[in-house]
């Protein structure tokens, strides 16, 4: 098994949407999402730095990562992942302060990814729906962990950071 940093995932899958039973386990994501984060740990600023992880990853339909997509973006329509970072700096510019007490794993936020748009734009990709619902999920991983993308040159690099992270093998 890949090493794995400790994790406390909150997981939900639509029943109503067709995946393999594998993406539906919490913990198939348990294992990918603490290997990634394992990977991660070294290359992240003090304040994300912790022993232990908090994150939330659910599996939806369209309809509802719209209702997200209106209400947090205003955007109209499907998007294929939105990232709630619970990590964020605050108004003032100071990093966020990590949960109290070292019992408590440091919240990141959630994930949200639609599996019907996946599953549309996998074969753009050159990915099968797995493949594709993978990348969605290191995407929506680094957000949490403060990358963003507002250039090409940014968008570029955190592509290549996501095409690393879908190596790294997870055993459930």
């Amino acid at each position: 098994m890949a090493a794995s940093t400790d994790l406390d995932l909150a997981f939900s899958a639509d029943p109503d949407l067709e995946v393999a039973p594998q993406l539906a386990a919490a913990d198939y994501w348990q294992a990918l999402l603490g290997a990634w984060l394992h990977q991660l740990v070294p290359e992240l600023p003090a304040a994300l730095q912790a022993p232990a992880y908090s994150l939330g990853l659910s599996l939806v339909a369209d309809a509802e990562i719209a209702e997200l997509n209106a209400d947090w973006r205003h955007k109209e329509g499907p998007t294929d992942v939105l990232a709630f970072a619970a990590q964020d700096e605050t108004t003032d510019g100071t990093p966020p302060m990590p949960a109290s007490g070292e019992a408590e794993p440091l919240e990141l936020g959630d994930i949200f990814i639609s599996v019907e748009t996946a599953a549309r734009q996998a074969p753009e990709h050159g990915h099968d729906l797995e493949q594709e619902l993978l990348f969605l999920a290191s995407h929506g991983l680094l957000h949490l962990l403060g990358w963003d993308h507002p250039d090409e040159a940014r968008l570029a690099a955190m592509l290549a950071r996501q095409k690393e992270l879908v190596k790294v093998p997870a055993e459930p």
